[in-house]
């Protein structure tokens, strides 16, 4: 621990790395400001009342990543979902794209045209969301029923949305850390005092059965904190041989490195992937409501089904693992091609120890990528399940055949009651936002060990010790 505050006492003692963290701290200040700067027009009453009813649909998860501005319509609702949604299109689109992959391949010259490419496109997304968002606030009479109105919002939404963007970079190229992620970062961090305040009067009842509650939701969250450091720093390495080469006039000596391979290489894009389609039917069925004269039809049984469909339910559960498993599969054949990494070994000389380049190459990376990624797949599913059965509880009632048994012996059985109900807790403790924390944490931390080391200062674990980030 005396390490830990030397450290930080080091960090602020080096004029570069204090002005790069007072930068940081001082845009994410100022983002966390425009969030209590409303869209004008806005009706804050009904626009509470309405949150009542859509919080479990796709807004509910663009609230999350806005850090709560799009509950409060600020002039940051939008928050950087649409410039992250426009970076996966982005990363997809090589797949998709020769002319792209092209420019992918450029180098340095292709990477800061993408990331152009990158910025248009998220103008392009973020005009055509206002203008829905828009709509969606006019129809429920949360703004005035008009097109200039509409408009109003929709340019205060894309600009809003547009300098935020831009702090993001700003964080990136002249602070610490990578400025999207600590913008998300910020947005569910703020919620934590609520959440300290709520569990603090539980224990303050004075109730043995709440405060064990209490104790073991924090023994589960340190437990997940602790799952999810040490498979973010795990690292497969498969050990590369470079054979020595002549080019003109010089020789290149063999060499011996190594290619690193994360266990969960998908991050929490699959995550956000598996909500963002789950959260589709809600969003649905609500812009279409049933006829409250028929309970019988066919639309009112889907509106009764789904409106049970979510956190808790069976079913919704065992989509939403099944989602991740198959996404986290998906994004990784996109993000890393064993083919083109086979290639690229071969081309400068580096193969494995008893692999023959090419085609053998690529099939043995693919084993081992296919085993990492099914680890990972389970990983990521645990740190979603774990959370939300915790605080939404598991519904065991609604199971066929052994259902109704099984409810009546959990509700009966002392310490297990919680199970069919959950904790109880209001608060968003999911694995979304867990992963969103903790790899942030490790990313910005290596960044800033590294500017320590880098000036001959010992960093947070003291010398010979090194954190590494998710990207490290």
């Amino acid at each position: 621990m005396e390490k830990f505050f030397s450290a930080i006492q080091n960090m602020f003692s080096i004029p570069e790395l204090r002005k790069r963290i007072l930068f940081t701290l001082g845009l994410l200040a100022i983002y966390r400001l425009g969030a209590h700067v409303a869209a004008p027009g806005i009706d804050k009453v009904r626009l509470e009342q309405m949150w009542g009813e859509v919080s479990g649909t796709l807004l509910g998860v663009l609230d999350l990543f806005s850090g709560g501005n799009f509950r409060t319509i600020s002039v940051f609702a939008l928050g950087v979902m649409p410039y992250i949604t426009a970076s996966i299109i982005m990363q997809l689109m090589p797949v998709l794209s020769p002319a792209v992959k092209r420019i992918q391949e450029e180098g340095e010259v292709g990477r800061q045209k993408l990331n152009q490419y990158t910025r248009y496109l998220t103008v392009v997304l973020c005009s055509v969301q206002t203008f829905f968002v828009a709509t969606w606030l006019s129809r429920n009479g949360i703004i005035t029923n008009s097109w200039p109105a509409t408009l109003m919002i929709v340019v205060t939404l894309t600009t809003g949305t547009i300098f935020v963007m831009w702090l993001g970079e700003q964080i990136t190229e002249r602070g610490v850390g990578n400025g999207i992620s600590l913008l998300i970062f910020a947005g569910i961090v703020i919620g934590l005092p609520s959440a300290v305040t709520q569990v603090s009067g539980r224990i303050g009842a004075g109730d043995a059965m709440q405060t064990l509650g209490v104790v073991f939701l924090v023994v589960v969250l340190i437990a997940l904190i602790a799952l999810i450091v040490y498979v973010e720093s795990a690292r497969r390495k498969i050990p590369i041989t470079y054979a020595s080469r002549r080019v003109g006039n010089q020789t290149f000596q063999g060499q011996e490195t190594s290619l690193p391979l994360k266990i969960n290489m998908g991050g929490v894009i699959p995550v956000i992937f598996a909500s963002s389609v789950l959260a589709m039917p809600q969003t649905i069925l609500s812009a279409f409501p049933p006829d409250q004269n028929d309970p019988n039809a066919t639309w009112s049984k889907i509106h009764a089904f789904f409106q049970q469909f979510h956190g808790g339910d069976p079913y919704y559960e065992l989509v939403f693992i099944s989602l991740i498993v198959i996404f986290t599969f998906f994004y990784i054949t996109i993000v890393f091609n064993v083919d083109d990494v086979s290639d690229n070994l071969r081309k400068h000389g580096g193969f494995i120890a008893g692999i023959r380049p090419g085609a053998p190459t690529a099939d043995y990376l693919n084993t081992i990528l296919t085993r990492l990624t099914t680890v990972g797949a389970i990983y990521l599913a645990l740190v979603c399940f774990i959370p939300q059965i915790l605080l939404s509880g598991f519904r065991v009632a609604r199971l066929p055949f052994i259902g109704e048994t099984l409810d009546a012996f959990f509700s009966s059985t002392p310490g297990l009651s919680w199970i069919p109900t959950g904790l109880g807790y209001q608060f968003f403790f999911g694995g979304t936002s867990l992963l969103i924390l903790v790899g942030v944490a490790m990313d910005t931390a290596a960044q800033i060990e590294a500017q320590l080391v880098m000036r001959n200062y010992e960093g947070f674990l003291g010398a010979g010790s090194r954190l590494r980030g998710r990207r490290g």
